[in-house]
């Protein structure tokens, strides 16, 4: 449900109204490592991806699990006055190991005081049926969501940034989750190489049609040592403007199922790492200037919205 502050359906505000309090994320680095990575599929990764991970920047990955949370609380607790925090394993693909790991991992993070869900952070390729029976345990008995790596339903976008996965295997994992009762949150960036703004917005009735339960919204950030980065260092990558990007995101909030919470509209690399767009820094400059833009057309999430047409089963 949306508030009336916001134009559109916040995760934060989802947060409060389950659990009565001011909830915060705490990005937690458990170790794992990725297909794309470790030579599965291959050794360089997404061209996006840096030497930790994608958008893992300022976890203390050296510590444990429960001291990477207590450090965490005791950061929210002063800057967002929050009092229950959400588990967030974020740095590379979460569920790349065997269930035994993969339990005795998130039970500690479950195990620490004031902990009141996880947020498990993945690869579409990298959900056996063994791993996604424990998500559906775990959801049974805690607040889970099961956030997918999409970046593009364009095959030819995965294909040059070097996602070794296609389409399929996104809905493909979404479908298999949904069939569990796993939320699903669809990670989305905006911005990618070679995507106009009519491919880009075309992802909101993907993920109308796929059903998911919420989006992150990202845009497409160069960081340091990536290969993204030699990329747009001999100008063969652009990066959005700052207008444009609000503008952007403001046209695809309206296409969106205003069912679909919004868990995130922008983000930052850190200021060690990014190399572009520096606009994004400034992060609630960013998320006023969207509020504003939504605001001068009148607009809510959903305005645009077109249910999708229902598919009929095969013959």
């Amino acid at each position: 449900m949306m508030s009336q502050s916001k134009s559109y359906n916040s995760f934060s505000a989802e947060l409060k109204r389950v659990f009565g309090c001011k909830v915060q994320r705490i990005s937690v680095d458990a170790g794992f490592s990725c297909p794309n990575r470790d030579g599965s599929l291959d050794t360089q990764g997404c061209i996006f991806c840096g030497g930790n991970g994608s958008g893992s920047h300022g976890i203390l990955r050296d510590l444990p699990i429960q001291a990477q949370l207590e450090d965490g609380k005791r950061i929210m607790r002063r800057k967002y006055r929050a009092s229950r925090f959400i588990a967030y394993f974020q740095a590379y693909s979460n569920t790349y190991a065997s269930v035994e790991q993969l339990r005795e991992l998130f039970e500690q993070a479950l195990a620490v005081p004031e902990v009141v869900g996880l947020i498990v952070a993945t690869r579409p390729d990298c959900l056996p049926e063994n791993v996604l029976d424990y998500l559906r345990e775990l959801s049974g008995r805690t607040y889970l969501w099961l956030e997918l790596g999409m970046q593009s339903m364009h095959d030819s976008t995965l294909r040059f940034i070097n996602r070794r996965h296609d389409h399929a295997c996104l809905v493909d994992a979404v479908q298999r989750a949904r069939s569990r009762d796993v939320r699903v949150c669809a990670h989305v960036i905006l911005g990618l190489p070679g995507e106009t703004r009519q491919d880009m917005l075309a992802m909101a009735g993907e993920l109308n049609r796929l059903g998911v339960a919420g989006v992150k919204l990202h845009l497409l950030h160069v960081m340091k040592g990536t290969r993204l980065a030699e990329l747009h260092h001999r100008g063969e990558v652009e990066v959005l403007g700052r207008d444009e990007y609000a503008g952007l995101v403001c046209d695809f909030l309206e296409l969106l199922d205003p069912r679909i919470l919004i868990h995130r509209l922008t983000g930052d690399g850190g200021h060690d790492h990014l190399i572009a767009p520096l606009w994004s820094l400034k992060k609630f400059e960013v998320l006023n200037l969207i509020d504003a833009v939504m605001l001068q057309r009148g607009a809510r999430q959903g305005s645009r919205f077109t249910p999708p047409v229902p598919t009929s089963p095969p013959a």
